[in-house]
This record gives structure tokens, C-alpha cells and sequence, in this order.
């Protein structure tokens, strides 16, 4: 049973530079909610409510964020703006969350290792702190009742274009159903003709406590990084690996692009910026984007 989540939140976030010079970008809003929060709330909707995250230089705001406000509360209280302090309140009841600290930024796999002594011999969820998911059953949740079948390690992925693959761990392998693989293949970040695979992973696992192993096996690689590809790849030298194809979208909060559509997507579903928004959108006049 997967009781517990660990979200890697340490990257310094240089994509969006100068936005994230002084904040997370697991702070930035997608309209008025930071990605950090959409993340915990996926764990929660999956049933997870023991949940780390790893940290780094300059992240005090993830913990600041779903901490109590007592000062902002009493604010709210006398202005009598009742919806606001229930959310905040909320916030800090959402689950049991646990934060530590990376002291080097080393790579996803070398973050992940910090989990060990808070996992223990206790299968995880790894929700990565930058992706966020438009889905009806959360991701997470589609992992774990794969996981509850298999008893296997299992990452979520999904299609992507050829143009894209460098951007990704890229999956290969034995398909057992239409929607399982069997993983043989991992490829950190491929070039078109070195993919296994038009999949790439999707930022959500459920792992072993083998992978803890595998990690301390694991070689640094460019820029003395440890990647998690690099050790689910060792991991698969000791048991087996599945690759679940999510029902859902993703959007990568460290792509501008992806950050911009998620928050386009996700005011379209609000019934108080829907209309307005459109009405704006079909009003923009046909530039062109830019210059020739």
C-alpha cells in the first residue's frame, strides 16, 4: 500500500529567470494557486496525505506557504472575508507535510535519496514539483492502483513528438497491455534516432526501496548529476520495471510555453474568467507571431 509522497522541489529554476531570482518556481501562480500546491493536492486526492519535500537554497516559501499565517488570518477575520481564511486554513491542514533540504543541487536521483530514512522499506509515490496534470482520476492515483496490481516499480508516461525527446527520460520496452509496458529501455534525454521510444516519462512514479539502492550505485553524470533515469536504469538490473500511459495532460511548469497554456487552460474552467477570457482571446488580431 502506497501511503506516502516525496516531491522534488530544489531545482534553481533557471528557465525562468528573472521571475524565480528571489522565488520558487514551484511558486509560481497558475492563476492563483502556485504549481507547489496543485502538486500536494494531487497527492492528496491520490490518498496520500504523509508527504516530503525536498528542498533547497532559497525554497523557505514552499514551507512558509503551507504553514500557519496567524497574522493574515487575523486580517482576514476582520475584514470578514471568510473565503479567504478558510483556503489559507486549509492550506495548513492539507496533509501531514515534511520538508528537508538538498544541500547540493546533484540531480533528480540524488534528491530523491534524501527520502530514504522518511520512506523506509515502504513503497513511495514521486510527484516532481514542476508538472502539473488536467486529468478526471489524478495521476498519482492511476499509478498506485497499477502499482496495488503489479507489486512493480511504475512511471507514468505518455506520447510526445519527435522534436521533444531531448527534453525527457525516454521509455522503451515490451508492451503487455494497451496500456502497461514493460521497461527495457531508459534514455536520459535522447537524440531523435537514439529514442527506444516515442514515450517519454510524465514526472510521476511509484518506486521500490530498491531505487535507494540503485541511486548509491549510480554514477554522476554531466554536470556530476545524478540522474533518476540513469538510476531506474541500475534499478532494472534487479527487478523489474513497468510504464503505465496516463489518461490526462501535463503541462511542465519549466517550459514558458507549457506555464503559459496551463494557465489559459485553467482559467477556461473557472466559470468567473471563461467568458471574459474568451471574449479577449477572439478578439486578439492575427500578428503573425513576430518577426519573419
Amino acid at each position: 500500500m502506497v501511503t506516502k509522497a516525496v516531491i522534488p522541489s530544489a531545482g534553481l529554476g533557471t528557465r525562468f529567470l528573472p521571475a524565480t531570482k528571489a522565488q520558487p518556481k514551484e511558486m509560481l501562480p497558475i492563476i492563483d494557486t502556485p504549481v507547489i500546491q496543485y502538486v500536494v493536492q494531487e497527492a492528496v486526492d491520490s490518498g496520500i496525505e504523509d508527504i516530503l519535500i525536498i528542498t533547497g537554497k532559497g525554497k523557505r516559501a514552499l514551507e512558509d506557504h503551507f504553514d500557519r499565517n496567524f497574522e493574515l488570518e487575523e486580517h482576514l477575520k476582520l475584514r470578514n472575508e471568510s473565503e479567504g481564511l478558510e483556503e489559507i486554513c486549509r492550506l495548513a491542514n492539507m496533509a501531514d507535510i515534511h520538508f528537508i533540504r538538498q544541500k547540493e543541487f546533484l540531480g533528480l536521483g540524488d534528491a530523491i535519496r534524501y527520502a530514504r530514512h522518511h520512506t523506509g522499506e515502504e513503497p513511495f509515490a514521486v510527484l516532481l514539483g514542476d508538472t502539473i496534470f488536467d486529468s478526471g482520476v489524478p495521476v498519482t492515483r492511476q499509478l498506485i492502483e497499477e502499482f496495488e496490481n503489479h507489486q512493480q516499480s511504475i512511471l507514468a508516461v505518455e506520447e510526445v513528438p519527435p522534436e521533444k525527446y531531448s527534453r525527457y527520460g525516454m521509455v522503451g520496452g515490451r508492451r503487455v497491455s494497451d496500456k502497461i509496458l514493460e521497461v527495457e529501455q531508459l534514455v536520459e534525454k535522447p537524440g531523435i534516432d537514439e529514442s527506444p521510444s516515442s514515450l517519454a516519462a510524465a514526472g510521476r512514479y511509484i518506486l521500490t526501496p530498491g531505487i535507494f539502492e540503485a541511486i548509491e550505485m549510480t554514477q554522476p553524470g554531466k554536470n556530476n548529476e545524478i540522474q533518476l533515469t540513469d538510476a531506474l536504469r541500475e534499478l532494472l538490473n534487479r527487478e523489474n520495471i513497468l510504464a503505465f500511459t496516463i489518461e490526462g495532460r501535463r503541462f511542465d511548469i519549466g517550459d514558458k510555453l507549457d506555464y503559459l497554456k496551463a494557465n489559459i487552460d485553467f482559467a477556461l474552467r473557472r466559470d468567473e474568467f471563461a467568458e471574459p477570457l474568451l471574449e479577449f482571446l477572439r478578439g486578439i488580431p492575427d500578428a503573425g507571431g513576430g518577426e519573419e
